[in-house]
């Protein structure tokens, strides 16, 4: 109320305590009441500057001296009155000593918390720095991606890796965890995979070397799930290594089915001898590939109900017929409504490829 209220609250709170304890003192012959001015002393301590509360001792003195109708000899209470006040001013400067040092470590903390958003802010920057600015120009596809962090800083990461004039590389992943750590190994994921595209077109020998290297560095509790595929549009074809991660879906459009692209070994940095498959599928155009991470199918409402595959197969079902750039934002939209005021729990990563071949097949 004091910190809320007025600014003449306290200065009221105080002086209101000084009387009742007044009262008090007067009522009372006995005994004397002069250690009750500690309470509103305590107050002013608190609520007050130090020099009003130090100006305030003589006076509570003074009141109790005059108000106590106890009668005492003139040097006892000149005694009396004398050891209340070193008593008051030693209370009152413990009381404002652990005010400074309470409200020195407030701003410490702040000032930490401050720097500490500052450093997340800059290593978001970075992190944003190994994202696609845009979508790559490739013939006969339409590619949308995004990457919604659930904190500042997020574990999801996704690329796209021209190889020829019509073959790219495609690249989603997702670090165990959230926060800062996830962050750091993803960074190091997309350096990795990078470098590893430059180095060799094999997926399976990118994926075995990137294996061994993230299992290097990372700790044994943190892993990576890893979706590469590769889509030739000449051969009109898409080739994958899943490892551990959600099965992207394959919209066909001649048949309007949905075919799950499962995992076919586990995750990046859990076994450095694990060894991959690589698998195949045909596309025509119309066809629609949906990379995502397990913030949209895991996403929560406020019943603690997952948004689920069904309803995100729907949502891709239905808006095949989007472009890539609608289907991701509709996609996006879909599980944040089911969500509501919950939101995201973990990141959210879309990544949309729409085929749209021309002429016959090669």
């Amino acid at each position: 109320m004091a910190s809320l209220g007025p600014a003449w609250f306290p200065v009221a709170l105080v002086l209101g305590a000084i009387a009742a304890v007044a009262y008090v003192d007067h009522l009372v012959l006995s005994i004397s009441l002069v250690y009750l001015y500690i309470f509103p002393l305590g107050i002013s301590a608190i609520l007050l500057r130090k020099e009003v509360t130090y100006s305030l001792i003589p006076v509570c003195i003074l009141v109790h001296d005059y108000w106590s109708p106890r009668i005492i000899h003139p040097r006892m209470r000149l005694f009396d009155n004398f050891l209340a006040l070193l008593c008051f001013s030693f209370v009152v400067y413990i009381i404002q000593r652990y005010i400074e040092q309470r409200e020195l470590l407030a701003k410490t903390i702040q000032q930490q918390r401050d720097d500490l958003l500052q450093d997340l802010e800059l290593a978001a920057q970075v992190q944003r720095m190994f994202l696609p600015v845009g979508p790559p120009a490739i013939k006969g596809l339409e590619i949308a991606g995004m990457m919604q962090p659930s904190k500042g800083v997020g574990g999801d990461y996704y690329d796209y890796i021209p190889i020829n004039a019509n073959t790219i590389q495609i690249v989603i992943a997702d670090v165990s965890g959230k926060g800062v750590s996830a962050a750091l190994l993803m960074s190091a994921t997309a350096a990795a995979m990078r470098l590893e595209a430059n180095r060799d077109r094999n997926m399976l020998q990118q994926v075995e070397r990137l294996n061994t290297e993230i299992g290097a560095v990372s700790d044994p509790e943190q892993y990576v799930t890893l979706f590469v595929a590769e889509i030739d549009t000449y051969k009109r074809i898409i080739r994958y290594v899943n490892c551990g991660h959600n099965p992207a879906l394959l919209f066909q459009a001649k048949t309007r089915t949905l075919k799950r692209l499962e995992s076919s070994c586990p995750p990046i940095g859990l076994n450095p001898e694990e060894s991959c498959e690589l698998s195949i599928a045909d596309l025509t155009t119309g066809d629609v590939v949906v990379f995502y991470t397990d913030g949209v199918t895991e996403a929560q409402n406020q019943s603690s109900e997952e948004f689920g595959m069904e309803r995100f197969s729907t949502v891709v079902r239905d808006g095949s017929s989007l472009s890539a750039e609608q289907l991701t934002v509709n996609i996006f939209n879909s599980a944040a409504n089911f969500c509501g005021d919950v939101g995201f729990r973990d990141d959210v990563t879309i990544v949309v490829v729409k085929c749209q071949f021309e002429g016959s097949p090669a």
